[in-house]
């Protein structure tokens, strides 16, 4: 049993993990979708996708045009792919060496709040980083996570009918922090990215990172890990 399951309690909600390893984000989205309404109709528990995607910029429902900086060619030249998705939030990027994590909950009455929520998965982010020796923050008005150095995590989330959730975060563990010059950040001008193995200095196994933000997710949301 993990740390996490222990602090849950006693009857405790399971939160199952599946770890995926790259999925294209097409294929993230349509997955999404089917578990949504699995977890609506009670089929499966909470769960936690864990995974990569290929080079990819998506745009949420606040996003602007001109704040996608790569054309089509440039694009094509990089490999990355453009997606309009259903979460909120401005564009963002996905690549490899970013941990992504959709958690696909069932929101009891008393977490059916959306602020509530994005602050929840915050400060589990924020939680992660620092037992991995990182030192992370809020920022008063923004969503996300950052450090001294920039931002390190982006969250966009969606929330269905009978408070399901889907979408989630992408923390920068070992990703080339360059493709982030083809957008403006979370619709941030000026908005300077960062990474786990940037604040550390040093390389950094994914699976480590993983969890312990598998763990911080748990505790905060009082579930216990099956998976």
């Amino acid at each position: 049993m993990t740390l996490a399951a222990v602090h849950a309690g006693a009857g405790a909600a399971p939160l199952a993990v599946r770890r995926l390893g790259t999925v294209h984000y097409g294929d993230a989205l349509a997955l999404q979708e089917g578990l949504v309404q699995d977890r609506r109709a009670g089929r499966i528990s909470d769960t936690l996708l864990l995974l990569q995607h290929p080079h990819v910029i998506t745009l949420g429902s606040s996003s602007e045009p001109r704040h996608v900086l790569a054309g089509a060619t440039e694009r094509a030249d990089l490999g990355i792919e453009l997606f309009e998705t259903g979460r909120g939030g401005d564009v963002t990027y996905h690549g490899p060496g970013q941990l992504v994590g959709y958690p696909i909950l069932a929101l009891e009455e008393t977490r059916r709040d959306l602020h509530r929520y994005l602050r929840d998965l915050e400060g589990a982010l924020i939680d992660a980083l620092g037992a991995l020796g990182v030192t992370a923050h809020r920022r008063e008005g923004l969503t996300g996570v950052w450090t001294a150095g920039g931002k390190i995590a982006a969250i966009g989330v969606r929330v269905s009918s009978g408070w399901i959730t889907s979408h989630g975060f992408a923390l920068n563990v070992s990703t080339d922090l360059s493709y982030f010059d083809t957008i403006v950040p979370c619709g941030i001008d000026g908005c300077v990215v960062t990474s786990v193995e940037r604040e550390l200095g040093r390389r950094i196994p994914l699976d480590g990172v993983e969890g312990r933000v598998v763990e911080a997710l748990a505790r905060t949301f009082g579930r216990a890990l099956v998976g």
